[in-house]
């Protein structure tokens, strides 16, 4: 199950590397597409959730990883919640 990075530029052009423990991000987030905040939430949180389970099932116990990178993203949106159309790019998702 190898983990995951995608890097994200968020509305006020701040960056970060976001960590999946699994490949099912790709399922979920395009390299080099803009999301609607709200979307790329949502998106995160079905992703991160499936990713984590996946770990669950092969090694017994949720992925802590996934969580904390899920909570960190609830909390970033959240500051950009009252801007007007606020759009993530999701610039790159490569293996780590």
């Amino acid at each position: 199950m190898p983990a995951m990075r995608f890097n994200v530029i968020w509305p006020d052009g701040s960056e970060d590397s976001c960590y999946s423990p699994s490949t099912v991000i790709t399922r979920y987030l395009q390299e080099n597409t803009r999301y609607p905040l709200e979307t790329f939430t949502r998106i995160c949180d079905q992703a991160l959730n499936e990713a984590s389970q996946r770990v669950e099932q092969k090694y017994g116990y949720f992925c802590s990883s996934a969580m904390d990178q899920l909570s960190l993203i609830r909390n970033k949106a959240a500051t950009f919640a009252q801007s007007d159309t606020p759009q993530v790019q999701v610039t790159r998702i490569v293996q780590q």
